[in-house]
């Protein structure tokens, strides 16, 4: 595990196709949690995928904490994030106290599952913003928080009242 910040290191996972309702309801949701975990500024870490993983950073820094990020491949800003998100993606990047690269060179699977468990390696709490239903591949929502429940991480679950995803590719 990295070195101790003095701050409580929490991590995401979550969905990336969110509602911009469901965004807000989120962010309100991680604002009382972060304030139930610790009375004072967290340490994030995260994917920086869309969704989750952004409403969190921004969660975090308009709450005086800082984050870190997990890059799971070289070409992750390229072949993941839409042109019309790289602006905020970057942005947000450019925020980290600190990027990790997991050592993959394209995005697929194998890079998400390894960024996921070094995600859950270096914090003590990881916060899920997840519907509950089951994923269809190894990097899903559910198996990073099985992941972490096997690893004793706590884990909280985050689905607001009236959240929703967006259709896939919607």
């Amino acid at each position: 595990m990295p070195p101790d910040l003095g701050l409580v290191r929490v991590g995401v996972t979550g969905h990336i196709n969110l509602t911009r309702d469901t965004e807000l309801l989120v962010a309100d949701a991680l604002r009382v949690e972060l304030g139930r975990i610790s009375d004072r500024p967290v340490h994030g870490v995260t994917c920086l995928a869309a969704g989750a993983d952004q409403v969190f950073a921004r969660t975090i820094l308009d709450l005086g904490g800082t984050y870190e990020v997990i890059l799971p491949a070289l070409d992750y800003r390229v072949a993941v994030i839409r042109p019309e998100n790289r602006l905020v993606f970057d942005e947000l990047l450019g925020r980290a106290t600190t990027v990790v690269h997991t050592g993959y060179d394209r995005s697929g699977t194998a890079a998400y599952v390894v960024a996921n468990r070094e995600l859950v390696r270096r914090v003590r709490r990881l916060v899920a913003v997840w519907d509950g239903n089951p994923g269809l591949h190894p990097a899903s929502t559910d198996r990073t928080v099985d992941w972490a429940r096997r690893h004793g991480v706590p884990t909280t679950i985050l689905w607001p009242v009236g959240a929703r995803r967006t259709p896939i590719g919607g």
